[in-house]
Protein backbone atom coordinates (compact mmCIF):
# COMPACT_ATOMS: atom_id res chain seq x y z
CA UNK A 1 0.00 0.00 0.00
CA UNK A 2 1.38 3.18 -0.86
CA UNK A 3 1.29 6.70 0.90
CA UNK A 4 -0.89 8.02 -1.37
CA UNK A 5 -3.65 4.82 -1.13
CA UNK A 6 -3.54 5.44 2.80
CA UNK A 7 -4.39 9.59 2.23
CA UNK A 8 -7.54 8.30 0.14
CA UNK A 9 -8.72 6.31 2.47
CA UNK A 10 -8.14 8.55 4.93
CA UNK A 11 -9.99 11.18 2.92
CA UNK A 12 -13.13 8.46 2.54
CA UNK A 13 -13.03 8.08 6.71
CA UNK A 14 -12.95 11.36 7.46
CA UNK A 15 -16.25 12.46 5.34
CA UNK A 16 -17.72 9.43 6.23
CA UNK A 17 -17.16 10.63 10.15
CA UNK A 18 -18.37 14.08 8.88
CA UNK A 19 -21.91 12.16 7.36
CA UNK A 20 -22.35 10.22 10.38
CA UNK A 21 -21.79 13.96 12.64
CA UNK A 22 -24.19 15.25 10.49
CA UNK A 23 -26.94 12.66 10.38
CA UNK A 24 -26.77 11.35 14.11
CA UNK A 25 -26.08 14.56 15.87
CA UNK A 26 -27.59 17.16 13.43
CA UNK A 27 -24.01 18.49 13.40
CA UNK A 28 -23.82 20.78 9.73
CA UNK A 29 -20.21 22.09 11.49
CA UNK A 30 -18.90 18.24 11.41
CA UNK A 31 -19.99 18.27 7.91
CA UNK A 32 -18.59 21.14 6.69
CA UNK A 33 -15.21 20.65 8.78
CA UNK A 34 -14.56 16.92 7.16
CA UNK A 35 -15.24 17.67 3.72
CA UNK A 36 -13.33 21.31 3.58
CA UNK A 37 -10.14 19.36 5.20
CA UNK A 38 -11.33 16.68 2.66
CA UNK A 39 -10.42 18.38 -0.29
CA UNK A 40 -7.82 20.29 0.87
CA UNK A 41 -6.17 16.94 1.86
CA UNK A 42 -7.24 15.42 -1.67
CA UNK A 43 -5.45 18.02 -3.27
CA UNK A 44 -2.52 16.94 -1.56
CA UNK A 45 -3.03 13.46 -2.73
CA UNK A 46 -4.07 14.42 -6.24
CA UNK A 47 -0.42 13.40 -8.17
CA UNK A 48 1.19 16.52 -9.84
CA UNK A 49 -1.09 18.94 -8.93
CA UNK A 50 1.52 20.30 -6.45
CA UNK A 51 4.98 19.87 -6.01
CA UNK A 52 5.59 16.00 -4.29
CA UNK A 53 7.24 17.98 -1.48
CA UNK A 54 4.71 20.47 -0.78
CA UNK A 55 2.06 18.14 -0.95
CA UNK A 56 3.60 15.68 1.52
CA UNK A 57 4.36 18.18 3.78
CA UNK A 58 0.58 20.16 3.79
CA UNK A 59 -0.90 16.79 4.16
CA UNK A 60 1.23 16.01 6.78
CA UNK A 61 0.28 19.46 8.73
CA UNK A 62 -3.38 19.02 8.01
CA UNK A 63 -3.66 15.81 9.70
CA UNK A 64 -1.33 17.24 12.90
CA UNK A 65 -3.99 19.54 12.89
CA UNK A 66 -6.85 17.22 13.27
CA UNK A 67 -5.02 15.23 15.50
CA UNK A 68 -4.99 18.03 17.87
CA UNK A 69 -8.60 19.16 17.17
CA UNK A 70 -10.02 15.75 17.87
CA UNK A 71 -7.52 15.62 20.73
CA UNK A 72 -9.20 18.62 22.09
CA UNK A 73 -12.22 17.17 21.69
CA UNK A 74 -11.61 13.88 23.25
CA UNK A 75 -10.54 16.00 26.10
CA UNK A 76 -13.46 18.03 26.48
CA UNK A 77 -15.95 15.34 26.28
CA UNK A 78 -14.22 12.36 27.78
CA UNK A 79 -16.03 10.31 25.20
CA UNK A 80 -14.25 7.81 22.82
CA UNK A 81 -17.25 8.38 19.73
CA UNK A 82 -16.63 10.07 17.57
CA UNK A 83 -13.34 12.05 18.39
CA UNK A 84 -11.42 8.90 20.00
CA UNK A 85 -11.90 6.92 17.28
CA UNK A 86 -10.89 9.83 14.77
CA UNK A 87 -7.91 10.24 16.84
CA UNK A 88 -6.91 7.13 16.10
CA UNK A 89 -7.34 6.99 12.80
CA UNK A 90 -5.97 9.80 11.97
CA UNK A 91 -2.69 8.85 14.23
CA UNK A 92 -2.68 5.22 12.59
CA UNK A 93 -2.71 7.04 9.14
CA UNK A 94 -0.03 9.39 9.71
CA UNK A 95 2.05 6.88 10.73
CA UNK A 96 1.37 4.81 7.96
CA UNK A 97 2.05 7.66 5.49
CA UNK A 98 5.60 7.28 7.03
CA UNK A 99 6.29 3.87 7.87
CA UNK A 100 5.36 2.25 4.52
Amino acid sequence: MTPNAILWIYIVLLVVGGLIGFLKAKSAVSLYMSIGFAAALALCAIKGLLDARLAKTLADVLMVALLLVFAVRLGRTKKFMPAGLMLLVTLAALVLRHWV
